[in-house]
């Protein structure tokens, strides 16, 4: 049940910032209804609203969430600890070809879609002047659509295999970007946020219930899932940082969005390579 589990944590991820998004643009687009006066205090509310929301729901993860899931002794520096477990899981990686090679193609395509996301809203801004509210809705569609994705790639996984059903969203996400590069209008636009959308959450959730299904025994997955949480936070770094420079020494955005491809292809070539060996070792088994 991991791929279905890891959907439903996407999906109502997606659900409750959509929410929380609506309410924060009723706030600020209509300040009237609550009676507010001052044009700057529902923009600087709305943060503050984040912040109380965020809080509250922890509060039920605080509440009924194990404290640890596992005995694991703590004794020692436990900032130096959590270094010694990441480089552990790092040495570890060398007696495990398969799940090395699934985070090497993470660490790609995952770059790819973590820039995709997070320059979205400038793309549309520089590239076809939508206004802020043009801008809102396209969050508010690929976060929608997020939930029917995380769902459909579960059940791709299962139709087929999870590499398989990976590799074919990692091909949306290059035919989304090759889109990108001839967007024009406020309506291919918000087309091309429907297909991120449906891909963004299916991505997410796949790739991490599959990360979860080759892990080797272990009693500490914290250590691993922060590894993997590593992967994905340098690999956002490198990608939006490749993403502006490009823009920088071209002088064009699209140029920056197709050069994206790359990466993309480079995540499919060692997912091929996954799907391979894991092909073989089923067969041996």
């Amino acid at each position: 049940m991991q791929d279905k589990v890891s959907a439903k944590g996407f999906a109502l991820g997606y659900i409750g910032s959509s929410i929380q998004l609506i309410i924060n643009l009723i706030l600020i687009m209509k300040p009237e209804l609550f009676a507010i006066t001052d044009s700057s205090f529902a923009p600087r509310f709305s943060f503050l609203f984040t912040g109380i929301w965020w809080i509250a729901f922890a509060f039920i993860t605080f509440k009924h969430l194990p404290e640890r899931t596992a005995q694991v002794n703590y004794q020692g520096n436990l900032f130096n600890k959590g270094f010694k477990e990441l480089l552990s899981v790092f040495v570890s990686l060398k007696e495990n070809a398969l799940l090395k090679t699934f985070l090497i193609s993470f660490f790609f395509y995952n770059m790819g879609v973590q820039t995709v996301m997070y320059v979205a809203s400038l793309f549309g801004a520089k590239e076809l002047n939508m206004k802020a509210d043009e801008l809102i809705v396209t969050v508010l569609i690929i976060q929608f659509v997020g939930i029917a994705g995380a769902y459909l790639f579960s059940f791709l996984s299962k139709k087929f295999s999870n590499a398989t059903a990976i590799i074919i969203a990692v091909f949306v996400w290059i035919f989304i970007c090759i889109c990108a590069y001839y967007t024009y209008t406020s309506m291919q636009f918000y087309a091309l946020g429907f297909t991120v959308g449906m891909v963004m959450g299916g991505i997410q959730s796949l790739s991490r219930s599959t990360y979860s299904k080759m892990l080797p025994v272990t009693k500490d997955h914290a250590s691993y899932f922060s590894f993997y949480d590593i992967c994905d936070k340098i690999g956002l770094v490198l990608g939006t940082a490749s993403y502006g420079l490009i823009e920088e020494i071209t002088g064009n955005m699209r140029n920056s969005v197709i050069a994206l491809v790359s990466y993309f292809l480079l995540g499919l070539y060692f997912l091929f390579i996954l799907s391979k060996s894991l092909k073989k070792a089923n067969s041996l088994t």
